[in-house]
């Protein structure tokens, strides 16, 4: 009988093409752009961590000076505060992080020098971030702590440089200092970029890892947000190392519960020494995030996508709400034919489900047009971004895709809720006498 109602659906599609394609377009509409939306939403404010995000907590400190009106405490820390943090008494991987900009001298005469974005981490940043690795591998700790000139290269910077070949053991001018290569990342762009929300969430992932002491060590090119609330004492790199500027990422995994606990009194124990020498002096609500924490405090999802999630699901509605009247119409329209069908001994449930495989059909067309028009509004949102942003993450899914078709058969049904409703109450004897 299933196929039975859709070839019906389909008889009755024919038999209203005008009316029929008014509604699947309704449809269609609504959804497309309501997944449009959605789809940003999902991708730009989903975990991009899902097996980690409750494990990796980043720091945040009660930085500022109260005299400063509407100061609030930076999200990043300063350079002598990581380096407490590092000396901290635990085992549990850590890391502090920061960009840096260095120019490289390509092996190949071919290739022009040029600046290439970096970062500077710890080793347990690859291991903490589940960095995927196409050759070798990071460096040790010993290298973090000797203070070693090894890199790790993206694989779009290994492909530039060395054409894709294993370049594991070879040398790289960075800087003016040689590096030698341990390793090549293979390709690795979470969404949004997590580790570091304050230097563009959704810009590509940097080009070059070092490790993070010749940041300081070998006064690198420091690269990314600054905020100070307070001049340095001095001209040279020392004073702003000394200085109240907070310019690094520290993060640290906690594997449970009582480690958060742990980790959590020392914060606080810190702060507390920290005022009594007149730092620290802007209180802050929390000093550990989590990674979905820590997004929704810095505003991953830009407000401007949750306010179009709204405006699309209202169209959505009115769409819907357009299809009612509709369906309402095509089913009354029906009427003569439906109460000559109950008068033959059609029961209200069997025209019940016929109408409602009906609008699921109705709402599957919408659904597949809906999703052209979805496509097509993401490639107007590239063009609209463009320039901005990388935009090689942007696109429909195969899960978004599945939930697009999905929605507009739910969206199709309970749009027919009431028609139905009204078409099972019809009276046959009125329509009869009409025959």
């Amino acid at each position: 009988m299933f196929f039975y109602y859709i070839k019906l659906a389909l008889l009755s599609y024919r038999r209203n093409t005008v009316l029929s394609s008014l509604m699947v377009l309704a449809i269609a509409v609504g959804i497309g752009a309501f997944m449009v939306v959605y789809t940003l939403t999902y991708i730009m404010g989903g975990d991009p961590i899902p097996q980690k995000s409750d494990q990796l907590y980043h720091i945040q400190f009660d930085y500022g000076d109260p005299a400063i009106s509407a100061f609030e405490p930076p999200p990043q820390l300063t350079y002598r505060d990581a380096m407490a943090m590092l000396e901290a008494p635990f085992d549990y991987p850590r890391t502090a992080t920061s960009r840096f900009s260095e120019a490289i001298e390509p092996p190949s005469q071919n290739i022009a020098p040029f600046f290439a974005n970096g970062r500077g981490a710890l080793s347990d940043f690859f291991t903490m971030f589940d960095v995927p690795f196409l050759y070798g591998g990071p460096w040790g700790a010993e290298s973090d702590s000797n203070g070693e000139q090894v890199v790790v290269l993206s694989r779009d910077m290994n492909d530039r440089l060395f054409g894709g070949e294993n370049s594991v053991g070879r040398n790289l001018d960075l800087g003016g200092l040689v590096f030698t290569i341990v390793g090549v990342l293979d390709e690795w762009q979470p969404i949004p970029k997590f580790y570091d929300l304050n230097n563009g969430q959704f810009n590509v992932s940097e080009e070059v890892y070092v490790p993070w002491h010749l940041i300081a060590s070998q006064e690198l090119r420091r690269s990314g947000n600054t905020n100070c609330w307070a001049p340095p004492e001095g001209d040279d790199f020392q004073a702003f190392l000394n200085a109240e500027c907070a310019w690094i990422q520290y993060w640290v995994q906690l594997p449970d519960q009582n480690a958060f606990n742990e980790y959590q009194s020392f914060l606080n124990s810190y702060v507390e020494e920290q005022r009594a020498f007149g730092r620290m002096r802007v209180p802050v609500d929390k000093r550990l995030f989590n990674v979905i924490e820590w997004m929704e405090e810095q505003e991953a999802l830009p407000n401007e996508i949750k306010v179009l999630t709204v405006l699309a699901g209202l169209l959505l509605a009115v769409c819907l709400l357009n299809t009612v009247g509709l369906l309402l119409a095509k089913f009354l329209g029906k009427s003569a034919e439906l109460g000559v069908r109950q008068a033959l001994g059609a029961n209200k449930s069997s025209l019940m489900i016929q109408h409602t495989i009906e609008t699921g059909v109705l709402g599957t067309i919408g659904g597949l047009l809906g999703l052209g028009f979805a496509v097509l509004g993401m490639e107007g949102v590239k063009i609209l971004l463009s320039g901005d942003i990388p935009l090689d993450w942007l696109g429909i899914d195969m899960t978004m895709a599945m939930t697009t078709v999905g929605l507009a058969i739910i969206s199709g049904v309970f749009a027919g809720l009431y028609p139905i409703w009204r078409t099972s109450r019809i009276n046959p004897a009125i329509h009869l006498k009409t025959q």
